[in-house]
């Protein structure tokens, strides 16, 4: 089932183009770029195998479960591994990406770089420099500099430190940002993201950078003086980065959403897998955040992560743990698929200014980002400002990085699931309560700690009584590159930037 429905992602990225026209040819060999007569017909389907895999196979589901939004269902066990934090090493996803997206997006640049037209060249590599981010901010050191030369001989590229490939990124990045673009253009119908305006492509490529610049705060390298110059010299996105909904044919296996394809056509990996996380749904339902009615089907209650064997009556009410209803996770048919989004940006906007202590400021952007996740789900009631997500006049810096990071949290959901885990690992927001599920369930779900995550029941000794930092390398790498490190053991491993003091 697994291989059939990545087949079906797959052909998404063909059939979505096609549907908007006929510009891709499935018979050109794709790799002969003179048999394709402009770069622009590329661009489609490089989108969307950038857009697809943030929410895809590898990320959409592990990103859920490791961050808690999602736990395996009692009646099943697709993601088990997951939630026991057995070894994971995302290979899908790191093949898509550089089999296909990259590979893509290189071509793009190659045929577009000697135009006086620098349009399509600037998409691709601002899309190039987010996907190589997602990439080395997962899995840490990584083939970069050396990479996708196999054309050129280079069979077996160097892995590159982490610290290396943000460098050449930031470098790549201010690169992009001194092209003049007053005299290119891009055909809007090829572009699903921004539909050919090179003016938010721009803000699109600032708002790369401040991620970039941000992800680095807890290490020696960052200076909040410099980010703070930065954002008040540029201009951020104004709308998200993302396939829009509208682009997605519900009825149409290919053409769906990419956890809509996992979902729907008899596959059921939602529906019959995964049910709400007790530590984010309670989260939700306790402070009355209205979204937990788009992110959930069938009420509030959810289940501690990696509990899927409990025989406990942990509540009391006569029913035990595997026999309980537990809400399940809802996507629409035309949900949007978010490569980067307006309250990410609102919110590390909101933390440079909280670390520059000018709290009015943060309080200003901090409201924006919820205001605009709201907006995404529908919802212009901004009445949660004034309630449980008021901001706290007062706190410390601490103070306003932990709202502001709980927040994102919950903004992330159905839309960010690999960053929510990046930016979790980043400000170890929500913090970890130490609390051991298993040995009294009845006292942990009448006392667990509001806005903590747990450590999974069954998972708990595996790591150490830690959460994971990273999967470990795509096996294809570590088999078939002579110059591959050694495996990494297990999940602990943390990439060159997460340095904060937290589990």
């Amino acid at each position: 089932m697994k291989k059939k429905l990545l087949s079906i992602i797959s052909a998404c990225v063909l059939l979505l183009s096609w549907g908007c026209s006929d510009f891709l040819d499935v018979n050109h060999d794709p790799n002969a770029l003179e048999n394709i007569p402009d770069a622009k017909v590329l661009l489609p389907a490089a989108e969307m195998g950038v857009a697809n895999n943030m929410m895809g196979w590898d990320f959409g589901f592990a990103g859920a479960i490791w961050v808690e939004y999602w736990t395996q269902s009692y009646t099943a066990s697709q993601f088990k591994t997951l939630c026991e934090y057995q070894p994971q090493n995302f290979g899908t996803a790191y093949g898509s990406l550089t089999t296909q997206a990259l590979t893509d997006l290189k071509r793009i640049k190659i045929m577009s770089e000697e135009s006086d037209n620098k349009g399509y060249y600037f998409i691709a590599e601002a899309l190039s420099i987010f996907a190589w981010q997602i990439i080395t901010d997962m899995w840490g050191d990584m083939p970069y500099s050396e990479a996708l030369q196999g054309n050129e001989g280079l069979l077996h590229p160097k892995q590159d430190k982490g610290q290396d490939i943000y460098a050449d990124l930031m470098a790549r990045i201010d690169a992009l940002l001194q092209l003049d673009l007053s005299s290119s253009s891009v055909d809007g119908s090829y572009d699903y993201i921004y539909a050919g305006d090179l003016a938010a492509w721009r803000r699109f490529v600032n708002s790369l950078k401040l991620k970039l610049m941000i992800r680095l705060s807890e290490t020696p390298q960052y200076n909040n003086a410099a980010t703070l110059s930065f954002i008040e010299s540029n201009a951020m996105i104004t709308a998200s980065a993302r396939i829009p909904g509208s682009v997605w044919d519900d009825a149409m296996e290919g053409k769906r959403h990419p956890m809509r394809e996992f979902q729907a056509g008899g596959a059921n990996y939602i529906s019959q897998n995964v049910i709400a996380c007790k530590t984010f749904i309670d989260y939700l339902s306790v402070n009355n955040d209205p979204r937990l009615a788009t992110l959930f089907s069938g009420g509030s209650r959810g289940a501690f992560l990696g509990d899927f064997d409990s025989k406990d009556d942990s509540d009391g009410n006569g029913t035990t743990d595997d026999k309980e209803s537990y809400a399940t996770a809802s996507f629409a048919g035309n949900i949007d698929l978010v490569i980067m989004s307006t309250w990410e940006i609102n919110f590390y906007v909101a933390e440079v200014y909280a670390r520059a202590n000018q709290p009015a400021r943060a309080k200003e952007f901090y409201d924006a980002g919820v205001q605009a996740s709201l907006a995404q789900h529908g919802i212009s009631n901004n009445s949660i400002l004034s309630e449980y997500a008021k901001w706290q006049d007062g706190g410390s810096v601490e103070d306003n990085i932990k709202q502001i990071a709980m927040q994102k949290w919950v903004a992330y959901c159905n839309y960010q699931h690999a960053e929510a885990f990046l930016e979790r690992n980043r400000t170890k927001y929500p913090p970890v309560s130490d609390i051991n599920i298993q040995a009294n369930r009845s006292n942990a779900n009448a006392n667990f700690p509001l806005g903590y995550l747990t450590i999974s029941v069954n998972g708990r000794a595996r790591l150490n009584e830690t959460l994971p930092a990273s999967p470990l390398y795509p096996q294809d790498y570590i088999n078939r590159n002579i110059n591959a490190p050694a495996q990494k053991t297990d999940l602990r491993e943390k990439v060159w930037w997460n340095l904060k003091a937290g589990k």
